[in-house]
């Protein structure tokens, strides 16, 4: 083995020498230095600690004052971490040669910095570094100047320049700087370097510039592995899934070999569209190519499965990776709380602890979210403490996933003092409390949130935000405001509407009976109506009776073929509200030929430290006897108050049993249990899968008439606070 080293550090043949070469290849370097046992050992070194055993061997031979060697321990002692011990070495040297100061640029960048400023004379290579680690280490704007800087003293950028600053246009997404660098690169001969071309294809699709990146992908005279790879996420990152993995297959059938990075791409276009058999394709294909190791690419396997709510596959693979890394349990966290699996994602935190794995932000924010989910508030008090205790309360994406829990626990409030005590906030941060207003139906709230992010110069509104501005709209009934800020949103920040945004004005004009309007707003669209937005004109015509429109709207959604039984049990009650039990009759055939079953009612209520869950009709419940008994003796004194009960969308049974089968929707059983088991003067706080009906929205404002308590219902699409007979949603919901 000793013999294959030295002939590794042999010496290459002396160049040359004139008076025009550099001092660093004029300097000779004896052929002793290079094969002494100091020499090796510093090539092998892994360690500060094996460094510091080498380095008294290195002073002991009279090596210390060699280039060589001082050039490897500066290098070394920058790559440790250690930079005041490479400026120990570096300083007293008294001729410094160029390459020295570009290993010492090498290390951390504010000393790096204050380096370049100090050397004599800088070349390419001295400012490409500099570049590159400012680039690097997310200053992008210092490396943009810099450049101008480099430019400014007489030094043209070359490839490298180009390939180290143009991830930084795109960490700014500056396209006009990018497409100024585009022209350089053209003009300057540097179009068919691969590398560059590459760079030009992350710079156009992370500045969301599709089109452009397609086009400089076609036009590249030579592909890499890297580029393609550049290609399919950039793609799937744009939300061009289906084409990311078009692109995939292409890459194979040119007989270019995939890399892991390759696979994640496809995998992250498999989870972007829910698309499980292409991600079994994906995942046989891994195994093929023995990736099956690779955790990286395994920690995509995971969350493509999860996306693809196949969250027992994804536990699968959890469980038989070996090398697990924080990613892996974040991705299994998260995995479990996208699918409502929340104590298991919590099990699997605590495991997690019990290992001795130390939980990071990502961690944090996949607990977070899946005890948002389940709207507990003990829970949430819980996890934030640990927030504290742990310092990750610090952390802007663990502090605005605790603002966004709080909003879905009910606790606006709470949410709004841990949104002003934050001292960094990102756009998210704003998005998560303007959302928390609007499902609160806390429209003005909202609005005037909206407004004071306006004034901020270091935050700048993004598609959700106003995505989320235009439904506060939609839930408060501010018709008018909500189209004016469709509108900004085009003109005045330039974003383009997405479906969801069409759905949420769709929606907008619905709830206020503008159907007529919300009709003629779909028919002008640029783009076809998907899912959404059929589906809020569907609930609009359902809410004010309209079975003309409802009519339409269903034939048009069905021609999308969902999958979701929900939209056809939505179409029934329409009919059923107007007694059109024929039409009924039609819908029901057709979801038992589909296989579509209605998604039934389930209703989640803490007690004693427990999450009791009820289902509409259910009687499994220890206390359900208790609980019907109380109901009815309930139901004497609401209707006593006043309350009517609304039997329209039921038939073929006595009136009798129809407001048994009312009486016994989930909300109503979780309430009862709620009311049954706590004191007077407590909040019940109620979680539902699916939107609260009329009926059992009108018999809880009763409720909490005659009991004296304030009931909190978070339902599918926002909260209702219920008090005095009272709801905060003003019966606009």
């Amino acid at each position: 083995m000793s013999s294959n080293l030295l002939s590794v550090h042999t010496p290459p043949p002396l160049p040359n020498i004139s008076k025009t070469t550099p001092l660093y290849q004029r300097i000779y370097i004896p052929t002793h230095v290079y094969t002494h046992p100091s020499a090796i050992l510093l090539e092998l070194c892994t360690s500060i600690k094996e460094l510091h055993q080498i380095l008294p061997l290195i002073i002991k031979n009279g090596f210390y004052n060699e280039h060589l060697f001082q050039t490897k321990l500066v290098s070394l002692f920058c790559k440790f971490g250690s930079m005041n011990e490479a400026s120990r070495v570096f300083e007293p040297v008294e001729q410094k040669l160029d390459v020295l100061y570009h290993t010492m640029l090498k290390g951390n960048i504010d000393d790096a910095r204050k380096m370049f400023d100090r050397m004599p004379s800088k070349d390419l290579v001295s400012w490409n570094t500099v570049v590159a680690g400012y680039a690097q280490n997310g200053f992008a704007r210092k490396a943009l100047w810099l450049v101008s800087d480099m430019r400014e003293d007489g030094q043209k950028p070359d490839s490298i320049t180009l390939v180290s600053v143009l991830p930084a246009v795109a960490d700014i997404k500056g396209l006009r700087i990018g497409r100024s660098i585009h022209g350089y690169v053209f003009r300057s001969g540097f179009e068919n370097m691969v590398n560059v071309s590459t760079a030009l294809l992350d710079m156009y699709f992370k500045c969301g510039l599709v089109v452009t990146g397609r086009l400089v992908f076609r036009r590249m005279s030579s592909k890499n592995v890297v580029s393609w790879n550049t290609v399919i996420d950039g793609l799937a990152q744009n939300g061009e899934s289906e084409e990311a993995f078009a692109t995939f297959l292409k890459m194979l059938d040119e007989k270019v070999e995939p890399t892991n990075v390759s696979m994640m791409g496809a995998l992250h276009a498999c989870s972007n569209l829910g698309d499980l058999e292409r991600g079994r394709f994906v995942h046989r294909l891994l195994d093929q190519m023995k990736f099956s190791s690779n955790v990286s690419v395994m920690n995509s396997l995971i969350s493509m499965y999860s996306k693809c709510k196949r969250v027992d596959i994804a536990a699968s693979v959890f469980d038989n990776l070996k090398g697990k890394t924080n990613v892996t349990w974040n991705a299994m966290i998260l995995g479990y709380a996208q699918n409502g699996c929340v104590n298991e994602a919590l099990n699997l935190f605590c495991t997690m602890q019990s290992e001795g794995i130390k939980p990071d932000s990502f961690t944090f924010v996949s607990v977070i979210t899946a005890i948002a989910d389940l709207s507990v508030t003990r829970q949430a008090k819980w996890i934030h403490g640990l927030a504290i205790r742990t310092n990750m309360d610090k952390n802007v994406f663990v502090a605005t996933a605790l603002v966004d829990m709080y909003a879905k626990c009910g606790a606006i409030e709470t949410a709004r003092e841990l949104f002003d005590t934050m001292q960094e906030r990102h756009v998210i941060t704003w998005n998560a409390m303007i959302d928390g207003y609007g499902t609160h139906g806390l429209g003005k709230a909202a609005l005037d949130l909206f407004d004071d992010m306006q004034k901020e110069d270091s935050i700048k509104p993004n598609d959700i935000t106003f995505l989320s501005v235009i439904s506060a709209c939609s839930h408060s009934g501010f018709v008018e405001e909500g189209l004016y800020y469709f509108k900004t949103m085009k003109e005045h920040y330039g974003f383009e509407p997405s479906m969801d945004h069409y759905g949420a004005m769709v929606d907008l004009l619905g709830r206020a009976g503008k159907l007529d309007d919300a009709w003629n707003f779909i028919h002008k669209m640029p783009i076809k109506p998907g899912i959404t937005v059929l589906g809020a004109m569907l609930g609009a015509c359902k809410i004010h009776k309209n079975v003309e429109l409802g009519g339409k709207a269903a034939d048009m959604l069905f021609e999308l073929d969902p999958d979701e039984g929900g939209y056809h049990v939505l179409v029934a009650n329409m009919y059923a509200s107007a007694s059109m039990w024929d039409k009924v009759a039609k819908v029901r055939a057709a979801m038992e030929k589909k296989g579509l079953h209605k998604t039934p009612g389930c209703s989640l209520v803490e007690w004693r430290n427990e999450v009791h869950a009820f289902y509409s009709g259910s009687t499994d419940h220890p206390q359900s006897k208790r609980i019907y008994a109380f109901l009815e003796t309930l139901g004497d004194e609401i209707r006593a108050a006043g309350y009517v009960p609304d039997t329209n969308s039921i038939h073929d049974v006595e009136e009798d049993v129809k407001e048994q089968l009312l009486s016994s929707h989930s909300e109503r059983l979780a309430i009862a249990f709620g009311l049954l088991n706590t004191r007077h003067g407590t909040t019940i706080h109620i979680r539902k899968n699916l939107r609260v009906c009329g009926d059992c929205h009108e018999a809880t404002k009763y409720i909490s008439l005659v009991t004296g308590r304030e009931i909190i219902v978070r339902d599918l699409q926002r909260f209702h606070h219920f008090k005095n007979g009272r709801c905060s949603c003003g019966d606009y919901w």
